[in-house]
């Protein structure tokens, strides 16, 4: 007691220090507080509150807590705490049962006490070990979820991922509270002063996520969603939260939108066991690969900062070794720019400066052995690693080869030129190794910047993406796809039987069947072993070029590499990497080439052109024997050296670009400068060439070499580093998959409307619903059926999609029957009737234009297919599923195709119209309209079907019959929301009785009777 008063007390004090602090804070901003009549107590308790939420001090003392106190001792120890005292007390009883029965063995209570402690710190530590949170506090970030769960009252199944300490910023007024970050949403809270701050955002909604700085704020984090701007800011850990911000927002975009790509990530394909620590080793991993060009099974297992001896400059250079399953890589960090990628299949030997330690050849998954030898060994600090023979080069014997063999006797000064250029590589190779472990440094950029020989080209573009470790790795692989693809015809292969013969058709390798047939090959091999992205187009210009520099399987690896690695995204069916590219493009541009952006302000011109830049590596704009330098560079630097390239075109005609008018002149201007790009030092003969080349006399006048314009590239823009490129791509993904679904919905709600009365902007709405509920049910699982079926390629009414689960959610939403008691079953039967084609989902398009389109006389017959016989009894269900979905796909439907309806089925649905109402004075009159029709009908069936009657009816159909007529004029007497329907829905499960087999309505007597009501 005296402890708690103490607490009290000290919370009393800060209190009315805060309380100090900010009366001087609002005094100086010329803000007057005005505290009128206010209790002392209530003021005591919205600041003891505020002092709660922001400096977290109900998380330190559990509400409820189990002490265990030994004898003569002044220490407490703490064994269980709760937050409830229902979980105090199965603290309670576990303690019963399974420590206290124990304790009677122990003879002092310095041994109980020992006992104790040691049992409860094992259970400590092993359920720490089993636990999925994975934190450096359990107990902390379990307080953490308990608060997230009760402010936010999100799903039980949302995964709290790890939580922070900030400021929200609210105009000019921060907001000091808890910032937490889970798979699905980012959530704010904060309490200050009786004012609660609550902010839930879905990382879907994001438009766009940066460090931003102003005059207020030194640095924050910048959320956009909904058209809104958040600002977030922290005395420590920002830039860890962004990153995290980051990778939970690239998560969620690649798990809903971008399915393609997030199948490649299957370390992240259980939403449920996403951590903070697993989404760090996930980018790490990433980073890594990425840096190295390894295949993406590759995962970055240990870091040891280590020197490692370089031959060639006879010094250690600082830097870290990098250990993944299979490969043993090593960069520098002393600005040598160097780095060294060792294949374990290659590792001959490895030994330190003072003795060997292993003379023998180590096998592939022998990485274990190097980590335990860092570990146990860390003062071996330097590596010395030899390689096997075999990794010497990659034999290239390409079309190239085969359409234009070198003249080794005549030797003209180009290829003069070209034997220099060999040299000087073969003298790089003696000096920095060749194949696979070749040492990366700056002279080999220069290299690759000054050209790369004929002779060379496709061995360097497998070692530099990284290719050759794929081909090694799978042995055998292309040759199977090749025959398992062989006579093959899908929707891929028409498209390339269609591009084959436009593929760089003036070259002499692509007008005969032997470069046609290989292009043929690798692109059907590709599309077979990638369906998902199948063939695009630009992929066969890219292939053309490959194969003439690198053998056929060669080529179909360096494809991979491309595609699945080094440009991701850009080969799918929206461009969404190249599209992304394009807006790193355009940051770049404003951030190097201020004066173009002055001129134009609108760069989305920059944008349209620079596509096939992007896309064919500038292949489809510069002549070939251009075009491959740019490739080399493209292999050695990835995506950065396009980048570069294309500041140094738009810099090298800027004065011509701003002078010109509009946007076909500036067009006019760029592609008379690719024209005039040329490769003196190219040794093809004019027969390979381009065919653009042989007009380049009409331009003569100027003339820029590949080589000056690289060189120029790296000289000015060099300075563009990957990582930054990385983090720009990530920043503008964002922004480019909303744009993308932004399109979508405007496309859909303008074909839509259309066909519904509703408002551009009720459909605007209508959309973002139904678009959530489809997230709804993909947020948790990845075995959903609606994310299964998420196919972006479909057409835009068809891609979001809802199951029965979601559909009965939305429509409990909308429709008028949400009060009813049987609204499940009425929702089950909508949905069958909607869907189609019967794959237990329902697209918008289903949606909308079942549900909200047509005439009253629509809406009506929509209403009565919906109580036709849902195959209960002996009734097909799947026959009158087909009826229903023939029915909704005529064009021209004529009511009296429709089926009758009996007595039963007619009662049902006068009560579902019945339910349409709930108690409006405004539809009173509506109402009786209704239930007098239905009554009358009811009572008129009844009285024609005695007239028509040969015979007397059985004495015991009579009742029944009168009461099935009486018990619908007392249902229609009735208020709409006193009635009850649901023993009219067990009736019709119970299945028609023989004497209504004759007794029915067809739908031109139920629209005729309704339409002859005035009110209706």
């Amino acid at each position: 007691p005296l402890q708690h008063k103490s607490v009290l007390c000290l919370k009393y004090l800060l209190c009315v220090y805060v309380y100090a602090l900010l009366y001087d804070v609002l005094h100086r901003s010329c803000v007057t507080l005005v505290v009128k009549h206010i209790d002392v107590l209530y003021v005591t308790g919205l600041l003891v509150g505020t002092l709660d939420t922001v400096l977290d001090s109900t998380s330190k003392v559990a509400p409820y807590r189990i002490l265990h106190h030994t004898p003569d001792s002044q220490v407490y120890w703490t064994i269980a705490c709760g937050v409830t005292k229902e979980e105090i007390v199965q603290h309670w009883d576990w303690l019963q049962q399974n420590i206290m029965r124990t304790l009677s063995v122990f003879d002092s209570s310095e041994d109980i006490t020992s006992f104790v402690q040691g049992k409860i710190r094992g259970l400590i530590a092993e359920e720490g070990k089993s636990s999925l949170v994975l934190e450096e506090d359990p107990e902390k970030f379990r307080e953490a979820l308990l608060r997230f769960e009760k402010w936010f009252e999100l799903p039980p199944k949302e995964k709290l991922v790890t939580y922070y300490s900030c400021s929200y910023w609210r105009g000019k007024v921060p907001c000091q509270g808890w910032l937490y970050l889970s798979t699905n949403f980012l959530c704010f809270y904060s309490y200050l002063l009786g004012a609660e701050v609550k902010l839930i955002i879905s990382w879907d909604e994001i438009w766009r996520l940066e460090k931003t700085s102003n005059v207020i704020l030194t640095e924050s984090i910048h959320v956009l969603a909904h058209g809104e701007d958040h600002y977030f800011s922290m005395l420590m850990h920002l830039n860890e939260t962004f990153v995290i911000m980051e990778q939970l927002a690239d998560y969620s975009i690649k798990r809903l939108f971008d399915k393609e790509a997030f199948q490649r990530e299957p370390a992240l394909s259980d939403p449920m066991q996403i951590t903070k620590r697993g989404l760090e080793a996930h980018a790490k991993s990433e980073q890594f690969r990425t840096f190295f060009r390894l295949p993406k099974e590759e995962n970055l297992l240990e870091v040891h900062e280590s020197f490692l001896w370089v031959p060639f400059s006879h010094f250690n250079t600082l830097g870290k070794i990098c250990l993944s399953e299979n490969y043993l890589c090593f960069a520098s960090q002393d600005g040598s720019q160097c780095h060294v990628i060792i294949p374990m299949r290659e590792v001959n030997t490895l030994h330190t400066d003072e003795s060997v330690v292993c003379q023998h050849c180590l096998l592939p998954g022998t990485c274990q052995s190097l980590i335990n030898h860092f570990e146990d060994n860390p003062e071996d600090v330097t590596l010395m690693v030899g390689q096997k023979d075999s990794s010497k080069a990659v034999s290239t014997e390409a079309l190239m080869t085969v359409f234009h063999p070198q003249d080794v006797e005549n030797l003209d000064p180009k290829m003069l030129k070209e034997k220099m250029k060999e040299q000087s590589w073969n003298i790089h190779f003696s000096e920095y190794g060749r194949g696979t472990s070749m040492f990366f440094t700056r002279k080999t950029r220069d290299l690759i910047v000054r050209g790369v020989p004929e002779a060379l080209r496709g061995e360097l573009w497998m070692l530099f993406s990284g290719a050759v470790n794929d081909m090694a790795t799978h042995p055998g692989y292309y040759t199977d796809l090749v025959e398992q693809s062989l006579g093959t015809s899908t929707l891929a292969t028409d498209e390339i039987e269609r591009d084959l013969h436009r593929s760089l058709p003036e070259h002499p390798a692509f007008q005969s069947d032997t470069g046609i047939s290989a292009l043929r090959r690798v692109l059907t091999a590709y599309a077979y072993r990638n369906p998902k992205i199948g063939y695009c187009q630009a992929m066969n210009i890219l292939t053309s070029v490959l194969l003439l520099y690198a053998k056929e399987e060669e080529a179909f690896w360096l494809l991979v590499a491309v595609c699945e690695r080094m440009l991701p995204d850009y080969f799918n069916r929206r461009i969404i990497g190249a599209l992304v590219d394009q807006a790193v493009f355009e940051d770049l541009i404003r951030e190097n080439l201020p004066q173009l952006v002055e001129h134009m302000t609108d760069l989305s011109f920059f944008s349209s052109v620079s596509l096939s830049w992007f896309l064919t590596l500038f292949i489809s704009v510069l002549p070939i024997e251009s075009a491959v330098n740019v490739v080399d560079c493209f292999f050695y630097d990835g995506i950065k050296a396009i980048l570069q390239l294309g500041l140094a075109v738009l810099d090298y005609n800027m004065e011509a670009l701003i002078s010109c008018h509009d946007d076909a002149e500036a067009v006019t201007i760029l592609n008379k400068f690719f024209d005039s790009v040329t490769n003196k030092d190219s040794p093809l003969p004019p027969t390979v060439q381009q065919a653009s080349m042989s007009n380049n006399d009409k331009a003569s006048h100027f003339n820029v070499d590949i080589s000056e314009l690289i060189k120029e590239a790296y000289e000015k823009y060099g300075n563009i580093r990957s990582e930054e490129v990385e983090s720009s791509r990530k920043r503008n993904k964002l922004h480019v998959i909303q744009t993308l679904e932004d399109t979508t919905k405007q496309n859909v709600i303008r074909v839509v409307t259309q066909e519904v009365r509703f408002s551009a902007s009720h459909l605007d709405r209508l959309y973002n619903l139904f678009k959530r509920q489809h997230f709804l049910c993909c947020y948790w699982t990845m075995k959903s059926p609606a994310l299964l079926h998420h196919d972006p390629s479909l057409a835009y009414l068809e891609q979001y999609q809802l199951g029965f689960q979601q559909f009965s959610m939305l429509f409990s939403l909308l429709e008028p029957w949400a009060f009813c008691n049987p609204k499940s079953t009425l929702s089950l039967w909508i949905f069958r009737l909607i869907d189609e084609n019967q794959d237990g989902l329902v697209n918008f398009k289903e949606f909308c234009y079942t549900l909200y389109s047509g005439s009253f006389t629509n809406k009506l017959k929509f209403l009565f297919k919906l109580h036709l016989p849902p195959g209960r009894g002996k009734v097909d269900l799947q026959a009158y599923l087909k009826q229903w979905q023939n029915e909704i796909l005529k064009k021209e439907e004529t009511i009296k195709d429709l089926p009758r309806i009996n007595q039963t089925q007619f009662i049902q649905f006068s009560k579902t119209l019945y339910n349409i109402f709930h108690g409006d004075p405004e539809e009173e009159s509506l109402y009786q309209a209704v239930a007098h029709v239905t009554s009358l009908l009811l009572r008129m069936e009844e009285v024609g079907r005695r007239l028509h009657e040969s015979s007397s009816p059985p004495e015991s159909t009579k009742p029944a019959n009168t009461a099935a007529a009486e018990s619908s004029t007392q249902e229609a007497s009735t208020t709409p929301e006193n009635s009850d329907t649901s023993s009219s829905f067990n009736s019709q499960d119970a299945g028609p009785d023989l004497t209504e087999l004759d007794w029915s309505f067809s739908f031109e007597q139920v629209l005729a009777s309704l339409l002859n009501e005035p009110t209706i």
